[in-house]
């Protein structure tokens, strides 16, 4: 498959903190002698003089539906996120050239913020930090990993790296998947259908699904009744997977220990959210990804990827359009 022109649309912002930067641009150069790169921070930047690109990459919650419409050689989409919600759209998933996201890089960032904010409920961090600040010495009741019981929804790469931490810390290990796979650091598999096993019995439910369809509010005011009071869960996936208005409520009645969140339903939370001041609650602002390797990683998955692309193997990650992801 011969590629002349390959195009790069992405802008680092506070929200996305990461960057293209000259070497990754050098990394694609030497993947492809010869091939021109272009950047732009905008779609209309693109317009209209790289309509010949015939590779597009971008983050995945973008819709460049303009530019992705009218590129007449454009052959295949990447993102480089592993979410693609701003690409699933008709418009651009109507069209011929393959997508394909970034996956198997978050792993570890991810698996370590999971961690942390396990930790930092087991041993009353929020607590003890607004302790610090009002400067009062009290001591709190903490508790420890050893025996307790992590479920994990969405066994893919991330969880399989989240299930390989807490194991290390002494800990039970379910988790579901909608295929069957083998894993050494999970104790018990269960199918999607089969998630009320996983939620009656976890001190910790971490949620690591795609947003789709299907998972859009998978879990609610019935799944929430189905945990133990003193349970957590740990959203690092999309806010959009839990229903954010019964999360609230078995929150205020007890029917839940607490929340980590990453992510919540709109982003950044509102501040009338009641979410921001209750004290069993942990909100970081969608970083558990971020890292100072992220690009790196990136990038040199889509070179790999690109090598396959251009002797015209399959390529990584593909997307399956009639899914989603």
């Amino acid at each position: 498959m011969e590629i002349k022109k390959i195009a790069i649309l992405f802008q680092s912002t506070n929200k996305v903190p990461i960057e293209f930067e000259e070497r990754h641009l050098d990394m694609i150069r030497q993947t492809v002698p010869g091939v021109n790169v272009v950047r732009a921070y905008t779609e209309s930047e693109l317009l209209p003089g790289d309509l010949d690109a015939d590779v597009l990459i971008t983050w995945g919650q973008y819709s460049p539906v303009e530019f992705c419409t009218k590129a007449t050689n454009l052959k295949w989409i990447h993102a480089v996120s592993a979410g693609i919600e701003g690409l699933t759209i008709p418009e651009i998933m109507s069209l011929d050239a393959v997508m394909s996201n970034t996956k198997g890089i978050h792993g570890i960032p991810m698996a370590e913020h999971t961690m942390a904010l396990i930790l930092a409920s087991l041993r009353q961090l929020p607590v003890l930090l607004k302790q610090q600040q009002e400067k009062v010495w009290l001591k709190h009741k903490p508790d420890e990993t050893q025996g307790k019981t992590v479920g994990i929804i969405g066994l893919g790469s991330i969880g399989e790296e989240v299930a390989k931490k807490c194991k290390l810390f002494g800990m039970k290990v379910v988790a579901t998947k909608r295929t069957p796979v083998t894993c050494e650091w999970v104790d018990e598999l269960y199918p999607d259908h089969q998630l009320d096993k996983l939620l009656c019995q976890a001190d910790f439910v971490v949620v690591v699904v795609p947003l789709t369809p299907e998972t859009t509010k998978l879990i609610g005011e019935k799944e929430f009744k189905l945990m133990k009071k003193t349970s957590y869960i740990i959203n690092i996936a999309r806010g959009k997977v839990i229903d954010e208005k019964a999360l609230v409520k078995a929150l205020q009645d007890g029917d839940i220990g607490g929340a980590g969140l990453d992510c919540v339903e709109d982003e950044p939370l509102p501040q009338d959210s009641p979410l921001w001041d209750m004290p069993n609650v942990i909100i970081t602002p969608h970083t558990a990804a971020d890292s100072p390797f992220y690009m790196d990683r990136a990038m040199n998955q889509f070179c790999e990827s690109l090598k396959k692309f251009i002797n015209n193997q399959d390529i990584l990650n593909k997307i399956n359009k009639n899914k989603g992801y």
